[in-house]
């Protein structure tokens, strides 16, 4: 044997072997959370072994870690590549193509991973949380069964389950699934946080508060269980405690409004009178139209109030100046001294229950535009009686991108029962639904939604009107803040905004609510608006 034979062979061997060593470091760093380090360890063992699949995955878990998505997508794609039996990383794949809301190339993922590994409980739970996202509940459902059949004891399983029963209005059935996750995994903050969403929704407030809490006793920097706490107790009316709460929704991506701005913020401590104070839109049109009253308290304060609007707003609420300047969505003024987010000035004025600054109305329509629409409708038809019949505006659903749509919304179709002869119906809907135009080419209801060009004109129609019935949406508060009688229809656990169980509303004194009982079900609320607007229509017949 020569002298240079085991060496050599000794040399070809060494470089698996450092490969795996490096492997095997960079996932003990990654369980320390040192990700730098445990990247540098995959990358190494990946230079030494570009085929090693599993540091490819290995380094994409880290980068997922890292939240760099793109980066552990490329990283699982390689793994994937190199070795197209391998499970986990398609099972991990399909992972980030989720967070891309790549959802039906997720769920291939899921399914390759299922394919080549049956029995593999995570992708089928992963699978049956991708189908949730999809909204194909039925078969998400199967998924999560699927994979507790594997591993009984899959706390993730139960609770992705148990989301999924919720959805499907299985409230009994969610509940013990919430209960069996917590079971298995006693610290299981995110379990806590949804098992309050669904108390919330059965409205046990009581219990939502207490499993929020223990949701934040576990996770203390979850801004979503804090913003949900501060729900409840706004639900309540418990409004000195839950407006501080309130205010961690500006760490919530999806609903902050928040700006980065140099100026400081005006909490309502500071004494600004004579200092010019950026207040800015945050969330939907209804929150603007709700809070926008503050631009009178604030002007009362002697502070210089400039207020960013969305565009649909913009025209309407010109009519505040001089008290308050309006300028578009995203602008800044020339200078200004502090900003204020809108939906944090009830905070900053410590708005309690007794203490709702009404102010009714505070907004107006514009008096030339109003006479242009009143000759626009259709002439005053009368009644046997000789008066003239009311104008009853209506709506029916709100903007379809808000989360809570499929509840607060409800369809021409179910409304029709209210349109009798002896009212004259015109439709406040701007955005119609499928199938919407056509039956209202069947209903005795007056549309305009191709003309009302922003809520300006919204405004002027409503104007010369008598009463409005609609669902929680823009309309509601556009009525209640114009001061005119307006019905809103409620769904059984609604917006903190209309309190619990009474039929009126506080911020809108001219408003009367009516609510969905625990059956869920519009058709009954639509048969107690109809029985009140029988007795409205008498009413007005005999004064």
């Amino acid at each position: 044997m020569s002298e240079g034979s085991p060496n050599a062979h000794s040399a070809a061997d060494r470089e698996p072997n450092r490969a795996a060593a490096l492997y095997n470091r960079g996932g003990e760093l990654r369980q320390l959370g040192r990700f730098d380090e445990a990247i540098a360890a995959f990358d190494g063992a990946i230079a030494l072994q570009p085929d090693y699949a599993e540091a490819h995955n290995g380094r994409g878990i880290v980068l997922a870690n890292l939240n760099r998505v793109a980066d552990a997508l490329a990283s699982f794609e390689n793994a994937v590549a190199l070795k197209p039996d391998y499970a986990e990383a398609h099972n991990n794949r399909g992972m980030i193509l989720q967070d891309l809301a790549r959802l039906d190339e997720a769920l291939a993922s899921f399914d390759l991973a299922i394919a080549i590994q049956a029995d593999n409980a995570r992708a089928h739970n992963n699978r049956g949380v991708a189908l949730q996202d999809l909204k194909r509940f039925a078969d998400a459902l199967a998924s999560h069964d699927r994979a507790i059949a594997l591993k009984p004891d899959f706390a993730e399983a139960y609770y992705n389950r148990a989301i999924v029963l919720h959805a499907l209005k299985r409230f009994d059935e969610a509940l013990a699934g919430f209960g069996k996750a917590i079971a298995l995994r006693p610290d299981y903050a995110q379990a806590y946080h949804n098992l309050g969403v669904l108390l919330q929704d059965r409205k046990r407030v009581d219990d939502a508060i207490a499993a929020y809490k223990k949701a934040i006793t576990l996770k203390p920097d979850n801004a979503e269980s804090h913003f949900n706490l501060g729900f409840c107790l706004l639900h309540v009316g418990h409004y000195e405690q839950g407006w501080p709460l309130h205010e961690w929704r500006l760490k919530i991506e999806e609903l902050s409004g928040r700006r980065s701005l140099a100026q400081p913020r005006w909490r309502g401590r500071e004494d600004i009178s004579g200092k010019t104070l950026l207040v800015y839109r945050e969330q939907g049109l209804g929150d603007t139209l709700q809070f926008c009253r503050y631009g009178r308290l604030l002007h009362a304060r002697g502070i210089k109030t400039v207020m960013s609007v969305q565009e649909p707003l913009y025209r309407l609420l010109q009519q505040m100046s001089p008290d308050v300047q309006i300028i578009h969505d995203g602008a800044l003024p020339a200078t200004f001294d502090y900003h204020c987010p809108l939906m944090s000035l009830p905070l900053a004025f410590g708005t309690t229950l007794d203490t709702i600054a009404a102010l009714q109305p505070y907004i107006f329509a514009d008096r030339t535009l109003r006479d242009a629409w009143a000759a626009r409708l259709p002439p005053r038809q009368r009644l046997s009686t000789g008066r003239a019949k009311p104008r009853i505006g209506i709506a029916w659903s709100g903007n379809k991108k808000q989360k809570n749509d499929h509840n607060r919304s409800t369809t021409l179709q179910t409304m029709a029962p209210l349109f009798c002869d002896d009212a004259q119906w015109i439709s406040l809907q701007k955005d119609l639904r499928p199938g919407d135009a056509d039956l209202l080419k069947e209903l005795p209801v007056v549309s305009f939604t191709d003309e009302l060009a922003d809520f300006a004109d919204t405004a002027a129609v409503l104007d010369n009107l008598d009463l409005v019935i609609t669902v929680d949406t823009s309309v509601a508060h556009l009525a209640g803040a114009m001061g005119k009688a307006v019905w809103i229809m409620l769904t059984y656990y609604p917006d903190w905004r209309w309190l619990l169980d009474r039929d009126d509303c506080p911020w809108y004194p001219t408003a009367r609510l009516f609510r969905q009982d625990e059956t869920r079900s519009w058709e009954n609320v639509i048969a107690r608006v109809r029985d009140a607007m029988r007795e409205f229509v008498k009413s007005r017949s005999r004064a």
